[in-house]
């Protein structure tokens, strides 16, 4: 059990750091207009990658949930046991908060990285309303975490089932997980992962920490959905 928390705190360190230390650091590298910045295409790309490489090297030990929401969506889909959810939650969101120190240390050694923790998604955090990247209100908010948290967990449960093709899991959740973040960074800057916005909240001020509810609540809810649907199309 040490061995598959430890990878699932290395895990969840690795997707925040690089999912969320691209967004803080490359996205707008050079300010607006600059070819160097990655953008929105190369956050998400980062997401996925983070993904689909910590699944191929952690996910043999711990299953590479890396997300609270997936570990409570696989409960709920019948593919975890109970005793575990609470310790692997712990696990991830410690590694969710290492890495979001980390990233904050590395931004803070640089004098041309201004960060406004004022602005929404300020410091890769997550956000509706007035934080909202997008300025979209509570209930957007929550219908799309909801329903891509869902539907990550159809894809994650689906792509791990023993009748795929072995081998290719980590790939189509990768690429899951990337267009997600396609779709949803203007509304929320991307959650589906409870862990990761906690991570995140805590160095990004009192408005991230203030609506830090939501994004435990909806990808929870999401996860379970999406369990409970796949478990009844599996039959």
């Amino acid at each position: 059990m040490i061995k598959r928390l430890s990878a699932e705190f290395i895990g969840t360190f690795w997707l925040v750091l690089g999912g969320c230390g691209s967004a803080v650091l490359a996205a707008n590298f050079g300010g607006d207009g600059n070819p160097l910045g990655i953008g929105l295409l190369g956050v998400s790309l980062a997401f996925g990658l983070t993904v689909l490489t910590g699944a191929y090297a952690l996910g043999h030990i711990s299953g590479g949930h890396f997300n609270p929401a997936v570990s409570i969506g696989l409960f709920a889909g019948g593919r975890f046991p109970a005793a575990k959810v609470l310790p692997y939650v712990m696990a991830q969101v410690l590694g969710a908060i290492l890495a979001g120190w980390v990233i904050h240390q590395i931004a803070t050694g640089s004098t041309q990285l201004v960060i406004d923790l004022t602005a929404p998604g300020a410091f890769a955090s997550n956000g509706y309303g007035e934080l909202s990247p997008g300025g979209y209100d509570m209930a957007a908010a929550l219908l799309c975490e909801v329903v891509l948290t869902a539907m990550f967990l159809i894809v994650i449960l689906g792509a791990t089932d023993g009748r795929a093709p072995a081998g290719f899991a980590p790939i189509a959740i990768g690429l899951a997980l990337t267009l997600i973040h396609l779709i949803s960074i203007p509304v929320t800057n991307t959650s589906v992962n409870p862990a990761r916005s906690t991570g995140m909240a805590l160095f990004a001020g009192s408005g991230a920490v203030s609506q830090l509810w939501l994004f435990w609540l909806a990808p929870i809810v999401g996860g379970v959905l999406g369990g409970v649907a796949h478990r009844g199309l599996k039959g």
